[in-house]
């Protein structure tokens, strides 16, 4: 049998609005929540793009800095190209001149003999030198 006291009556009303108020509520909640999530959200892609940016910055930088390293290298290996080339020509001005000086020294002990073969020895030195300039270009 159903009750229609005033006391059941309010009862009843009572727990309705309570239901309705934490229906509002939820609701408001959710839609705070989800206004919340989609803020974080734009913020996160904020900073992921911000972050690739970042990271094409570095890109560039180790492809320059790689650039120049490889620059350095190339010129490294030329320098020392040009060194062993200077250090060769040396030690050929140095053979060079002590052969003259051993061909004066044989001159002055009057050594024809030994004068002309280092002579001889000089000349093909020489023209060695000149056909690889030549072939060098």
């Amino acid at each position: 049998m159903a009750s229609f006291s005033v006391r059941d009556r309010l009862h009843k009303h009572h727990n309705i609005s309570i239901a309705k108020k934490r229906l509002k509520l939820q609701t408001k909640t959710r839609k705070n929540g989800m206004k919340a999530t989609q803020e974080r959200f734009k913020r996160l892609k904020t900073e992921m793009e911000e972050i690739r940016e970042e990271q094409k910055g570095i890109r560039d930088g180790q492809r320059q800095v790689r650039e120049k390293f490889e620059a350095i290298e190339s010129e490294c290996e030329q320098l020392k190209k040009e060194t062993k080339f200077i250090i060769q020509q040396s030690a050929r001005t140095q053979i060079k001149l002590v052969l003259m000086f051993r061909i004066l020294k044989a001159r002055e002990e009057s050594d024809s003999a030994t004068a002309a073969n280092l002579t001889q020895l000089l000349g093909h030195i020489v023209e060695r030198e000149k056909e690889e300039r030549q072939s060098t270009g």
